[in-house]
């Protein structure tokens, strides 16, 4: 933990909370912002945008090049930001953290490092119905690549995948199996320590998608037995363009470079090249180096606050605003799995959700409108959009109350 974070206890007070907050301060259209578009992005702390402005003011240069006092602080503080990292995803070794721009390059790498080598023409990769496109398209890509087939498993009418048939869907040419942890569109949590056993028992590999478990539960990889875990920074109050994938050692060991250039080498000659060991072979180039750091500093943010705290929070205010929205005459709610991360999507009956979120705006209200960049799980559904609020820990009960007025006045618009 670090001494910006040390002064927070763990009994959860949401109004100290969202005074780490500056942003909350901003009013919209003469109003208070009402922030629920976390799974979207959530927003920054002080204590992780101290630790980027004092990286950049006290400690900043290149890292592992240089032996000079700066150049070594600023290896220090983003080889630290690692072993954070690592801890908070329960890592066992540090090497298995690669540092990444978020889960959508994650994921590209290990199809295209760990898949396209190994996948042959009649092999299947193994999917869920409820994925976001970062977790179809690079798939998608690595089908085309190499003659494998793209399966799909598919959901129940509560948005929850089905396990039986999940398990109908695994065959002896499954290679790969990938999947949310928690579903975007949706908050429905997916039973991936399930999925991991039934998977392995098959002899399949296994890539979980935990961009929007990060900021809602406590990661542990070893205990989901996952092969691949991928989480974004900025959906868990972190800096945008920083991520990490966790794999385990000897899956990283055996696969080729992502990319290529600076960094990532032994040697070089213009003959041939060795590469470095994991996790350096797949971090070519300059680094985000303050994005590393102020991902740690979110996570050590997250630790501060106790993440059972802030998931009692959430899941108090899911409840509420599960019930409040419902109360709105001609909402239609979408995704009602009864174990969800606190999300809550939905539809007013006549009216376009991109009219619902335009006039929620102008009573300060940010909702995300749209397909979710999951138009496959939209498709199968009957629907083109949804209005989703998410909710992050610093959200209240009385701003519930502000999206459910907000959707009262929606209703009397086009009454």
């Amino acid at each position: 933990m670090t001494t910006a974070t040390m002064g927070i206890q763990n009994a959860f007070d949401v109004e100290a909370r969202r005074r780490d907050f500056p942003i909350l301060a901003t009013k919209v259209a003469g109003r208070p912002l009402v922030y629920l578009d976390n799974a979207a992005s959530s927003q920054k702390p002080n204590q992780v945008l101290d630790a980027i402005t004092s990286y950049y003011r006290e400690k900043h240069s290149n890292v592992h090049r240089g032996v000079h006092y700066l150049a070594q602080q600023a290896t220090e503080a983003y080889e630290a930001a690692r072993d954070t990292v690592a801890a908070h995803l329960g890592a066992r070794d540090r090497h298995e953290v690669v540092f990444v721009r978020g889960t959508t390059e994650a994921i590209n790498l290990v199809a295209q490092s760990y898949a396209r080598p190994q996948l042959q023409s009649g092999d299947e990769i193994l999917i869920t119905q409820l994925e976001h496109h970062s977790n179809i398209v690079p798939w998608q890509m690595v089908c085309e690549q190499t003659g494998a087939k793209l399966v799909v498993a598919p959901l129940d009418e509560d948005g929850q995948l089905r396990l039986d048939a999940f398990a109908e869907c695994l065959g002896a040419r499954t290679r790969i199996v990938s999947l949310a942890h928690v579903s975007n569109a949706l908050g429905t949590i997916l039973p991936v320590a399930e999925v991991v056993r039934l998977a392995h028992a098959q002899g399949a590999v296994v890539m979980v998608d935990g961009a929007q478990a990060a900021p809602h539960m406590q990661l542990d990889v070893a205990a989901l037995d996952c092969d691949f875990y991928a989480v974004s920074a900025h959906k868990a109050y972190g800096p945008t363009g920083i991520g990490a994938l966790w794999g385990r050692r000897e899956l990283l060991d055996a696969m080729p470079p992502y990319q290529g250039g600076g960094e990532m080498i032994r040697r070089v000659t213009f003959a041939a090249t060795e590469f470095a060991e994991a996790p350096a072979r797949f971090e070519a180039g300059t680094p985000n180096i303050a994005g590393a750091v102020g991902m740690a500093a979110a996570f050590d943010y997250l630790n501060a606050v106790g993440l059972e705290a802030i998931r009692q929070h959430e899941a108090e205010l899911l409840a509420y605003a599960t019930e409040r929205i419902a109360q709105v005459p001609g909402i239609i709610p979408i995704g009602t799995a009864p174990d969800k991360a606190s999300v809550v999507s939905f539809l007013v009956e006549g009216i376009h959700a991109h009219d619902v979120g335009t006039i929620l705006d102008g009573q300060g209200v940010a909702v995300r409108v749209g397909h979710h960049c999951a138009q496959p799980l939209m498709d199968s559904l009957g629907i083109a959009a949804t209005a989703r609020a998410s909710l992050g820990l610093y959200n209240t009960r009385q701003e519930i109350d502000a999206l459910v007025e907000g959707l009262d006045r929606v209703r009397e618009l086009f009454a």
